[in-house]
């Protein structure tokens, strides 16, 4: 992949949160997701790749656009897979919360896991404790590990998880071990982020979440030099059949960096469409003007661009796309 995609990808990503910005706090998720969704379709046809959704919205019969194995970009080169998310956390936007993102993982064919659409359980750090954790560990023994890796007492670490019934005893063993909590309602890909960058103060992403949102993360953690362990959950026989036929020959073995994206090479775009602990959201600052905050990164320089955009919507190819219907 050439380093020009980076720059691409952004585009994309903007075209993306600028669509979904417009139904910010109004309730309203699936129009939301739509609207991202439509953008980002629409952006990737001036990508210069043979790109191949392996993460997207759903399957064909599941989804208009962008769903698992549609075709993007508008070259016959480079070949890569393509892992989207148009809106990361819809039912954020929906509420008006913090950290919902527009966000892209690509990698060369073949790279990025096919993940099916079921339950993966994870455990993320940032650079520091790479390569010293293990996802069967018990959380007691991890925040000993992270702790020490950050230079930090257990007191003053972090761990984001996700607030659901079946965490509750993961819940409750972070705090008899002393450390923070920090619950969320939604958004897997930025909590993972969040263990990369120190300002952020989250130490550890630990829990069961989406699984494609757990490929799109280790990407991006790929980039930072972070970690993730996961482990597929099929729920039932359908599911366990689902991975088979995947290719994951073993639903229930670990999974590590180098089997959720393989080679040494990842590029990660995403932008703000919410405020967040990593970017901005999206401003509307009057007339047609509007700005975004995204970053982008790619895992064979370990470069991290922040990128800051003011829009002239006016002037936007594809304005129709981003003005609410």
């Amino acid at each position: 992949m050439e380093r020009e995609l980076t720059l691409e990808l952004v585009r994309v990503t903007e075209m993306a949160a600028l669509a979904a910005a417009q139904w910010m706090g109004r309730g309203r998720k699936n129009a939301a997701d739509g609207a991202a969704t439509n953008a980002m379709r629409t952006m990737f046809d001036s990508v210069c790749v043979n790109g191949t959704v392996v993460i997207g919205e759903g399957e064909m019969d599941e989804a208009p656009m962008l769903y698992i194995g549609e075709k993007v970009g508008n070259a016959e080169t480079p070949e890569v897979d393509v892992a989207v998310d148009p809106l990361e956390g819809t039912n954020i936007l929906a509420k008006g919360l913090p950290n919902a993102l527009s966000v892209i993982a690509m990698a060369d064919k073949g790279n990025l896991l096919h993940a099916p659409d079921m339950y993966m359980q994870k455990l993320a750090v940032g650079p520091r404790a790479a390569g010293k954790i293990h996802l069967d560990d018990p959380i007691e023994k991890t925040l000993e590990i992270v702790a020490k890796a950050n230079n930090k007492r257990i007191v003053d670490c972090t761990v984001m998880i996700l607030d659901r019934p079946r965490h509750r005893e993961l819940i409750e063993a972070v705090r008899k071990a002393g450390a923070r909590v920090r619950l969320i309602g939604d958004g897997d890909v930025a909590s993972a982020l969040a263990t990369a960058f120190d300002d952020t103060g989250i130490d550890i992403c630990a829990g069961i979440g989406g699984a494609p949102e757990g490929v799109i993360a280790a990407a991006a953690l790929k980039c930072l030099g972070g970690e993730m362990q996961a482990r597929l959950v099929p729920e039932d026989d359908s599911e366990y059949r689902r991975c088979l036929s995947m290719g994951i020959e073993d639903p229930n073995r670990i999974l590590t960096m180098d089997d959720l994206v393989r080679g040494n090479d990842a590029i990660f775009a995403a932008t703000g469409v919410t405020d967040g602990e990593l970017l901005k959201g999206v401003r509307f600052r009057g007339g047609e003007i509007a700005e975004t905050y995204s970053l982008v990164m790619r895992a064979k320089s370990r470069t991290l661009r922040y990128i800051n955009t003011v829009h002239n919507l006016k002037y936007k190819p594809h304005y129709d796309l981003i003005k609410e219907s």
